[in-house]
């Protein structure tokens, strides 16, 4: 029976070894294009429209206003525009205040969703670049030119930043920074394979003309920004990363915030690429349909399928292990000063376990390398893959059910 549990186990992580293998070797190739990207400067300035949507941001609005004004990029070729989503709380005050300091545009509308209030700042927009801010996240000052100079490209019709977790201080924080960590890396390198599948709702940026020639953004399942994406890939419109353009997201403090957030993600991926589902394994649609969306979607029923496994299967080594040490006196043996390898019997699936984590921690320290952080330090946290079963499996479980998850 272990026996068979094991040839299970052995298809996931064989897949996931590859596909991080396949993601390095893909990086290293396009090491010297970073590297032009990162020296080049925008030859243009477009105008710009900046949307802010806001529901309940009374507490954070403010910080992200602040970075907004803070952008170095020309105040007569930048609107910003905040949308009141039907805030209950103090929000429009504050965005009255702004109004009145710094000249920002404020709309007030009924609550409608996040897509709703994107929706009505993008029809309002007389910009060439469009871009939307979440409340609770802020920029670098130079994040829009950064952003700005991959539009040099005529082919590029959507950009995305590079997100890290905003001063993280608990352990909770700290294992989601390096997880955004990975992520950076992730979403460069699948940028250079034209395979990404999300533009972020903190500062992603469109070709206004994307969303006259595609339509407006929907609901999609509370995660507009990876139907948006999807779209845009099944239309081949190019999205490209910029590892340079900095944003500062706050981080879920609690492991029920997280929980929540996280299984909203995923319940909002596995539900859209249920209705992109014609993307899966088509080659005209380049490495998104033969690789990412797949991928993606075979992570998080195998993951679950692999915790479950990995926990029978340790469970069943301990108890043979301890029937082992039982027969040798294992008494005297952990009494002993000195340690023999001989009692240590590492399996296949441990080796394969190993070598993935160890890829993994790579991955992290090549996002770090991007982001320009520092590579080693008590930051690089990696127990993500055992919080990810909870919510993988809230998400599978509403998905199954066509249940819905709220927002908040």
């Amino acid at each position: 029976m272990m026996d068979l549990l094991n040839n299970f186990v052995y298809i996931p992580l064989f897949i996931s070894l590859y596909f991080e293998v396949f993601l390095l070797i893909t990086f290293f190739e396009g090491k010297r294009t970073i590297k032009t990207e990162e020296a080049r400067s925008s030859r243009e300035v477009p105008s710009v429209t900046l949307i802010v949507p806001c529901w309940n941001e009374e507490t954070t609005v403010a910080h992200t206003l602040d970075s907004i004004l803070a952008l170095d990029y020309p105040k007569d070729k930048l609107t910003v525009v905040a949308v009141n989503d039907g805030s209950t709380d103090g929000t429009a005050n504050v965005l009255q205040d702004y109004a009145e300091r710094f000249g920002i545009t404020v709309y007030t509308k009924e609550n409608g969703g996040k897509h709703t209030a994107l929706n009505l700042g993008i029809s309002r927009a007389q910009s060439e670049i469009v871009g939307c801010l979440d409340a609770d996240s802020t920029v670098a000052p130079n994040a829009l030119r950064e952003i700005i100079k991959y539009f040099d490209d005529p082919e590029a019709m959507a950009v995305t930043p590079s997100i890290q977790a905003w001063q993280p201080r608990t352990l909770l924080q700290r294992i989601q920074e390096a997880e955004y960590d990975m992520s950076i890396f992730l979403q460069k390198t699948l940028s250079m394979l034209g395979a990404l599948t999300v533009t972020p709702g903190p500062f992603s940026f469109f070709r206004t003309r994307v969303f006259k020639e595609l339509g407006p953004y929907r609901h999609a399942h509370s995660t507009e920004d990876m139907e948006y994406a999807m779209r845009m890939q099944k239309a081949r419109y190019k999205i490209v990363n910029a590892h340079t353009a900095y944003v500062y997201t706050n981080t879920p403090k609690t492991f029920k915030g997280l929980y929540r957030q996280r299984r909203r993600w995923t319940y909002g991926f596995l539900a859209n690429a249920r209705d992109y589902r014609e993307l899966f394994f088509k080659p005209r649609y380049g490495h998104a349909g033969v690789l990412t969306m797949p991928f993606r979607f075979f992570t998080v029923f195998s993951a679950l399928i692999l915790v479950s496994i990995i926990i029978t299967n340790a469970i069943h080594s301990v108890l043979i292990k301890l029937s082992q040490w039982s027969a040798i006196n294992y008494h005297n043996l952990f009494l002993s000063k000195s340690f023999d390898f001989f009692y240590v019997n590492p399996s296949t699936v441990v080796i394969l376990e190993i070598l993935t984590l160890m890829f993994a921690f790579i991955l992290i320290v090549g996002g770090k390398n991007l982001a320009k952080k520092q590579l080693f330090s008590k930051d690089i946290i990696y127990f993500y893959g055992l919080l990810a079963p909870f919510w993988l499996g809230g998400a599978v479980w509403n998905f199954m059910r066509a249940k819905n998850v709220a927002w908040r």
